[in-house]
């Protein structure tokens, strides 16, 4: 079994910061990348950013700058640092896990909320 859990979420007023944790438990045969995205009400799901094994990088066009994807091999936990939020940030954000061998795993979502 595989669990995938995120935290750090909350009500944080615009212009503040969070950092959401991901942390990944289990038998976990070899993480290929972690991901994360969000979904608004209303919205489809959106893929925010991306870090692979080794270290690499990538953002959504609409978040660079503003998020940086980060992570630890060891405790297989990979974060997201979001500063200067805005209202439209508020969403719930996933955790997304893939596998060297093509398994993927779903977190449950932490919820954002950010309102004055």
């Amino acid at each position: 079994q595989v669990q995938v859990v995120e935290s750090g979420g909350g009500l944080v007023q615009p212009g503040g910061s969070l950092r959401l944790s991901c942390a990944a438990s289990g038998s976990i045969f070899s993480i290929y990348a972690m991901r994360w995205y969000r979904q608004a009400p209303g919205k489809q799901r959106e893929l925010l950013a991306t870090i692979t094994e080794s270290g690499r990088t990538n953002y959504a066009d609409s978040v660079k700058g503003r998020f940086t994807i980060s992570r630890e091999n060891a405790k297989n936990t990979v974060y997201l640092q979001i500063n200067s939020l805005k209202p439209e940030d508020t969403a719930v954000y996933y955790c997304y896990l893939e596998t060297t061998n093509a398994d993927a795993y779903w977190g449950q979502g932490t919820q954002v909320t950010v309102s004055e």
